[in-house]
């Protein structure tokens, strides 16, 4: 479940954290805002869903994050596949993303 090391840190290697960041197209910031929004409640439902919060960027406010937490790889898969988050991927980006970037980490607990 997680590794320690001599230097006093232990790396949770089970749970799993996505950084999911959202650059709106010009003039679809409130739009891309709501579409994501929406994707919260539900997905704070979700039994493997330890976090989830969307950020608005202070140095540009066209720029989403979403910070997520999930109990293991497993439940992020089932996160990423649920309807919700198909739709927004398939349907809702092409129309308000210019670009986005997802990413996954372990967290560092020092």
């Amino acid at each position: 479940m997680s590794n320690s090391t001599e230097s006093n840190y232990v790396v949770n290697a089970q749970q799993l954290v996505c950084v999911a960041s959202f650059l709106a197209k010009e003039g679809h910031q409130t739009e891309l805002l709501a579409a994501l929004a929406d994707l919260i409640a539900d997905t704070r439902r979700e039994a493997g869903c330890i976090r989830y919060e969307l950020n608005i960027s202070r140095d540009e406010p066209r720029r989403m994050t979403f910070v997520e937490k999930f109990v293991d790889l497993a439940a992020f898969e089932q996160h990423c596949a649920k309807p919700a988050i198909q739709h927004y991927f398939h349907h809702i980006m092409p129309q308000w993303v210019e670009s986005y970037q997802v990413e996954t980490y372990h967290q560092v607990i020092a």
